[in-house]
């Protein structure tokens, strides 16, 4: 299964990598209030990898960010693959390189498989049977987060609070952020890497789909981070988000999200 994954990440590339630094077109969401852009390297991403899913696994389900839910062909069928085409695009219209093509596998509900993949900077990053790598070419590196037992030695990311979180959920942020050694903004999927990698602490983001997240949670786990909701509970849909590297820096920032008294 893994190397079926990494064709439909090796095919969402092909598709993505022309319209990197292109003057290409933009268009808002229809339905969404707040802007939220989409271009033709989104779209056809996800086209080309549910191509290659419906020929070659037609049982499986499939959700996608572009395209919605096309449901299992058996009911007996448990797997079902989650897709993000291109997880940041204001970071990809904009010329900048954090962002990335999520490729999830479920199994009955449960993420097993994750593929954050950039391709123009030909890295690959995936979590699978409790382990993490990132593939750059020939070269492959086993992920491990760093141990950071304080909070106030921790580097915190967030993609963006104003613009993702409720005001109450801002000022719960703002708590863990005073106490963090150093917070930077921005990174979308790439700052769950950043994590595995053991560049970055902590991440807190509000709620997210479940297209957003499903890949990154065995990239997280298999690099021996910890990924739940801001309760300490697993992750759901809806949930807020907390992605650790250290059980106990995650401790911490729960309390302070107010998660547990």
């Amino acid at each position: 299964m893994i190397a079926f994954a990494n064709r439909l990440a090796d095919a969402s590339g092909a598709v993505i990598r022309p319209y990197f630094r292109q003057r290409i077109e933009v268009t808002h969401k229809p339905g969404v209030h707040a802007f939220d852009p989409v271009t033709e390297a989104d779209r056809g991403a996800e086209r080309a990898i549910r191509a290659i899913i419906d020929r070659e696994r037609p049982q499986d389900a499939i959700l996608g960010e572009e395209y919605g839910e096309k449901p299992a062909g058996l009911s007996a069928n448990k797997w079902r693959w989650v897709l993000d085409p291109v997880d940041g695009t204001r970071a990809f219209i904009t010329g900048r390189h954090e962002w990335g093509s999520l490729i999830a596998l479920e199994h009955d509900g449960v993420p097993v498989l994750g593929i954050l993949d950039q391709p123009v900077l030909g890295e690959r990053f995936i979590g699978v049977n409790g382990r993490a790598v990132l593939l750059e070419g020939e070269k492959r590196t086993v992920l491990k987060v760093r141990e950071c037992p304080a909070l106030k030695d921790a580097t915190l990311c967030a993609t963006d609070p104003s613009a993702y979180m409720s005001p109450d959920e801002q000022d719960a942020f703002a708590r863990v952020k005073a106490v963090a050694r150093l917070t930077r903004y921005h990174g979308d999927c790439y700052i769950f890497a950043m994590l595995a990698m053991g560049f970055v602490d902590v991440v807190i983001e509000g709620p997210l789909h479940r297209w957003d997240i499903a890949a990154m949670i065995p990239l997280v786990e298999g690099a021996g981070g910890i990924i739940t909701g801001w309760d300490g509970e697993p992750w759901r849909e809806g949930s807020r988000t907390l992605a650790c590297g250290d059980a106990r820096v995650h401790e911490q920032a729960i309390k302070l999200l107010g998660g547990r008294q």
